[in-house]
């Protein structure tokens, strides 16, 4: 049986929520989450890719194996935008990403791993870009503001997460009213697509999951070679049945 993951906070001064005094700094508050899943929606979560295989995300043949410049391409990113790259690893994309939205724009590049997070300052660094912000998120909260992001991106990204209801819940609350999310997946329905199956989805796969936690599909690009891409936005609706309270909660 899996064990349980434990969370630690640790708050400086200031009440806990329930009104309790907050602790110093040597007595952090741990908040137990719920195992990580191994199957959601009848499929199976994968587990998320380590650091020590970073140099795969920057391989010299992934333009021509996913198309990645028609990607950012149909993103139709805008300057100014303030634009998620959700499990940016060493920021293949954030740094394509950085240059479209401008000085007044924002890439919050988020990851769990600190050692991925290094490596895109690193890279934004030598690339002289300064308008990334790295965010390392948790497995149940990528940390980002509150109704501030334009696109949430993520490229074979969402099939790994262990905790999908969460995630999607604040994914969704850091969300603009107009804000999108992306989701760029390996296509299970192709079995010449060579990527293990646990980290492939079929299209119905992903819209059934994203509409379960409030999302509803705008849009899909059907034109790169091994992955579906598929723009979702907010279902309005979802606020209405009062389920946005819940999330909240």
């Amino acid at each position: 049986m899996l064990g349980r993951l434990l969370v630690v906070f640790v708050i400086a001064s200031g009440v806990v929520a329930f009104g309790q005094d907050a602790p110093t700094p040597e007595a952090p508050i741990v908040v137990e989450l719920p195992p990580p899943l191994t199957k959601y929606m009848g499929r199976e979560v994968a587990p998320y890719m380590s650091h020590e295989a970073a140099p795969w995300l920057v391989r010299g043949s992934r333009e021509q194996e996913e198309n990645s410049s028609r990607v950012v391409e149909a993103l139709g990113l805008k300057p100014g935008q303030v634009v998620c790259d959700m499990g940016c690893g060493n920021g293949y994309y954030a740094l394509r990403f950085a240059p479209l939205v401008g000085e007044k724009g924002r890439i919050l590049g988020v990851d769990i791993q600190p050692e991925m997070l290094a490596l895109l300052e690193k890279r934004a660094a030598k690339a002289e870009i300064e308008n990334i912000t790295p965010i390392l998120g948790t497995v149940v909260d990528p940390k980002l503001p509150a109704s501030a992001v334009d696109l949430v991106f993520m490229v074979d990204v969402y099939h790994e997460f262990s905790h999908p209801e969460p995630m999607l819940a604040a994914i969704r609350a850091s969300l603009k009213p107009k804000g999108r999310v992306v989701l760029v997946e390996f296509r299970a329905e192709d079995p010449e697509v060579p990527i293990k199956k646990r980290h492939k989805m079929t299209k119905e796969q992903v819209v059934r999951e994203l509409h379960a936690n409030g999302f509803r599909l705008v849009k899909s690009f059907d034109e790169l070679p091994w992955q579906h891409m598929l723009f979702f936005e907010r279902d309005e609706p979802l606020e209405r049945d009062g389920r946005d309270k819940k999330e909240g909660s």
